[in-house]
């Protein structure tokens, strides 16, 4: 915009002055025409500072407008920030062209990095399956000399594999508030290879169990705490809430006659495997996106807490009831972080490692026998490709590097935007 000159206005009003013929006029008539053109100068200079304040306050609405046309271009999706060399920016209010639009960033964690638009419904169905082996080495006897064992060896092997759809839907309210919902079907399978305990058994045995049905439906709500710009990183705090809809572990029937503990007449394993957690759980977190070009980054910290059950019993083989009491399940601390890079107009590439520490489980306000503060651990790799304007397919794999945590987990997401 061409800037407005108060001093080269003040000197057009002066020459004026000075070239106003003074012998051509009485005395008192000159002066009242200088007292005139004076008075017409000076609303003519009033009038410009007045446009041009107008002229100040639409670029400040334009350049808030195109900061908002910006992020409303990041959501869902790794945009660059515009450089010194970026094409020129398109009128505000004008949606870019299809093919330009940045490829969104491949999703790695739960929880997604940016916000859904506000005005849109997402409808999100995903199939996750893992993985993972285990061993179990239990020496039940003593020692007579070191190195010599009297007594029982029980080795086991526990291979389980897991199956979860789920249906996720998310809705944006404004430009910075979502609420999301989700609900999973689970199916889970687990072979237990072991010799038979308190026998003179000379083969192994295979311990089946399954399950499937629905699992915790949860509900989150996520907001944009700042509005954030390419020199900053943006925030999203979230809220998750999580009932216990699926089948818990003390309603599926265990082997066990009278009791799990110090037990001879069965292993203690399920007969038919939990869906659920069996515990209500809030969970709240924070994550960021920070773009630098070409690549953007993002994370998050989070922390769950269970709530504990009174009155807790366990299923037995012969419809009794082992009474348990009081259980609190320990809380869970996340955290992740990782890296998304575009690799053409369609398609991103993630990489990014998450992290969860679950403390012990109580019961009846002790610690319960064996318990132990669990890590999970994961390296996640993860594609998405756009594949027309409303819909992308995206691909991800976790490789477990605890030995608690999966050994594979391959999650696959299809978000369409409505």
């Amino acid at each position: 915009m061409r800037q407005i000159s108060l001093t080269g206005v003040s000197g057009v009003l002066l020459s004026a002055i000075a070239s106003v013929p003074l012998q051509a006029q009485p005395r008192e008539d000159r002066l009242e025409d200088l007292r005139r053109q004076l008075a017409d100068q000076t609303a003519q200079l009033q009038s410009m500072r007045d446009a041009l304040s107008r002229q100040e306050q639409n670029i400040a609405s334009l350049r808030e407008a195109l900061n908002e046309e910006i992020l409303d271009s990041q959501r869902g999706a790794g945009a660059q920030p515009p450089t010194p060399d970026s094409p020129p920016a398109k009128p505000v209010g004008e949606a870019p062209a299809r093919e330009t639009r940045p490829p969104q960033v491949a999703q790695i964690f739960s929880e997604p990095t940016v916000l859904t638009q506000g005005g849109k419904f997402v409808i999100e169905p995903s199939v996750q399956s893992a993985y993972w082996a285990s061993d179990r080495v239990t020496l039940v006897g003593y020692t007579v000399i070191p190195a010599v064992l009297v007594g029982l060896v029980d080795v086991r092997r526990v291979k389980t594999t897991t199956l979860v759809g789920a249906l996720t839907t998310r809705i944006g309210i404004g430009n910075r508030f979502e609420l999301e919902a989700r609900a999973p079907y689970v199916y889970t399978h687990v072979d237990t290879v072991s010799r038979e305990i308190f026998t003179g058994a000379a083969q192994d045995d295979v311990f089946k169990a399954q399950g499937h049905g629905l699992g915790d439906v949860d509900l989150t709500a996520r907001v944009q705490l700042n509005r954030g710009d390419y020199s900053k990183p943006f925030w999203i705090g979230w809220l998750r809430y999580k009932w216990a809809t699926g089948k818990d572990p003390f309603e599926v029937v265990t082997d066990c006659v009278d009791r799990c503990v110090a037990n001879t007449t069965g292993t203690g394993l399920p007969l038919e495997l939990p869906t659920g957690s069996g515990f209500d759980a809030a969970q709240a977190g924070l994550t960021w996106l920070y773009a630098s070009d070409p690549a953007v980054f993002f994370g998050g910290l989070s922390y769950l807490y269970n709530f504990p059950r009174q009155d807790v019993s366990r299923t037995l083989l012969q419809g009794g009831q082992q009474f348990l009491g009081k259980v609190e399940p320990g809380a869970i601390y996340g955290l992740n972080v990782g890296m998304g890079l575009a690799l053409n107009e369609k398609a991103s590439f993630s990489i990014g490692y998450d992290q969860n520490i679950i403390d012990k489980t109580r019961q009846n306000g002790e610690e319960v026998p064996g318990a132990v503060r669990t890590t999970l651990g994961t390296l996640l790799l993860g594609v998405s490709y756009r594949y027309n304007p409303h819909a992308a397919l995206n691909l991800s794999l976790g490789v477990g590097v605890t030995r608690d945590t999966p050994d594979v987990t391959f999650t696959l997401r299809t978000p369409i935007t409505f």
